[in-house]
């Protein structure tokens, strides 16, 4: 299995980047392949910008929608100087919208799109992070918006454009994906109810309504305060997660 595993924080010698390790000699053990993003490494940017509109433009949505997006004249503000707008002008003279859509999604930032192809090679996912506000880091958060975009990684019924949930349509192919969270409290503030909060946004919202099979979300519980025999305990079982992954 071809496994991408994107890594989220900032100090190398962490203990994420302790469990990065093992997670990986296990995949490698198991005769997996494996691909690291480190985040802060290449300096992800995860502010969702102006530009990052087009991610969310797509040729499927219905008509109405695109009309409503005024999408030839986003691509004339985008065109530049008054020749490109010119040429820009002229090619969209006798487009169809779900045409100049394709177009736009196509022009979507490159680092966003180099991202995705990652994850759409990929065969399993995983996250390695620590927990912020119940949540992944920002810069993790932001690559979420910025990389699972409609028609890539999701798109909807006419129902989900109503405002439905149930109208959300899965794309995403893989197989499984794996969270780790590494966290400041312990085990049993987290099964008391954390543990659900974080279910509910990361591993449903996140990767089971986009269609991943099968998602497992494995804790490490306080970190900083554990004796180091738990700590190692918690480097093997990283190690086990690689090399069981497919199973």
């Amino acid at each position: 299995m071809k496994v991408l595993t994107v890594i989220a924080n900032p100090n190398p010698k962490s203990f994420c980047h302790a469990l990065l390790r093992q997670f990986t000699a296990g995949l490698k053990d198991a005769g997996h392949t494996s691909e690291v993003v480190d985040l802060y490494a290449i300096r992800f940017d995860p502010v969702f910008r102006q530009s990052d509109f087009a991610s969310y433009v797509h040729e499927s949505m219905p008509l109405d929608i695109l009309e409503q997006m005024n999408l030839k004249q986003r691509v004339l503000d985008a065109a530049g100087g008054p020749f490109q707008r010119f040429i820009a002008s002229r090619w969209l003279r006798n487009k169809e919208l779900p045409a100049v859509a394709k177009f736009i999604h196509e022009h979507r930032p490159k680092d966003a799109t180099a991202q995705w192809e990652k994850v759409r090679q990929a065969q399993g996912l995983a996250f390695i992070a620590p927990v912020f506000w119940l949540h992944f880091p920002a810069i993790l958060k932001g690559w979420f918006e910025r990389v699972f975009s409609y028609g890539d990684a999701y798109a909807l019924t006419p129902a989900g454009w109503q405002g439905e949930v149930q109208g959300r349509v899965p794309l995403l192919h893989h197989d499984k994906a794996l969270v780790i969270s590494t966290t400041l409290f312990n085990e049993a503030d987290y099964q008391a109810g954390l543990e659900k909060a974080m279910a509910t946004m990361i591993d449903d919202w996140g990767l089971r309504y986009p269609g991943v099979k099968k998602v497992e979300h494995v804790y490490f519980y306080a970190v900083s305060v554990v004796d180091d025999d738990t700590r190692r305990s918690y480097l093997e079982r990283a190690y086990r997660l690689g090399k069981e992954f497919a199973q």
